[in-house]
């Protein structure tokens, strides 16, 4: 199978070490990449992105919401969205959301169950926990940034929905907008991006990432607690990612071809 792979970061190189097919990367810089290696995979940029896609049979993004948002509404063919929170967008959502869309589950699980009892449902919550250095943004003082790094407790910086939160913390939640994806059922996908609630908290003894999922309404309770090692190319994104990510391409691996 020919899959054009948009990233090449730690997401997209774990990837090509775990399954076997012909792979080619978008990316912005090919020399920076070629230094750390290609591992055979085929370097273009964003100006070769129609021929390469033209040529794929499977499109995966794993290269962040501003690449999702600009390039997989001119994908017309079955793709993965890695960076779901780029779902949070309407107009995005709106483009995306064909049947080409293949969503990822990414750091966290059990949307099966989760989508079978979505109209069943009234409270949908979930609380991630990170180390305070990964949380840190632009857009924060730099006395700000300082006050997380010296953090002896753990404390909550951000409480909203997915749509704040993926706005302020955009490499951090995307498992918050793929529990309103996964929890929508017959809503329209804005309404369950308005009920999730979201928390994020600095915890300055994580070397993980933990996320606890609450749901409660007619079907009952249900609690789901994942804490993911770091990735052993990069400790600052969780190793589920990509294992989850490889899991869905097997999964659509046989369609594709048959298609």
């Amino acid at each position: 199978m020919k899959i054009l792979l948009l990233g090449f970061g730690s997401i997209g190189r774990h990837i090509v070490r775990l399954l076997d097919h012909e792979f080619t990367a978008m990316v912005r810089d090919i020399a920076a990449h070629r230094e750390r290696g290609t591992h055979g995979v085929r370097l273009i940029t964003e100006q070769h992105f129609e021929k390469a896609l033209g040529e794929a049979d499977l499109v995966v993004e794993a290269a962040g919401v501003p690449v999702a948002k600009a390039f997989l509404p001119r994908v017309h063919k079955p793709f993965v969205l890695t960076s779901v929170g780029a779902l949070a967008d309407p107009t995005t959502a709106e483009a995306l959301m064909t049947p080409h869309l293949h969503v990822t589950n990414g750091a966290i699980g059990g949307f099966d169950v989760l989508e079978a009892i979505a109209d069943q449902l009234d409270h949908v919550s979930i609380t991630t926990s990170k180390a305070p250095t990964g949380l840190i943004q632009p857009w924060m003082s730099q006395s700000e940034a300082n006050r997380l790094e010296e953090l002896t407790e753990p404390e909550t910086i951000f409480t909203g929905n997915p749509i704040d939160a993926i706005e302020k913390f955009p490499g951090n939640v995307n498992v918050a907008v793929a529990l309103a994806y996964a929890t929508r059922g017959s809503k329209p996908l804005t309404a369950s991006l308005e009920r999730v609630k979201v928390q994020l908290v600095a915890d300055p003894v994580r070397t993980d990432s933990a996320h606890l999922v609450e749901v409660s309404g007619e079907a009952g309770k249900f609690k789901f607690e994942f804490v993911s090692s770091p990735s052993p190319i990069n400790p600052a994104t969780s190793g589920t990612t990509a294992l989850s990510l490889a899991a869905t391409i097997r999964r659509l691996e046989p369609h594709i071809r048959r298609g």
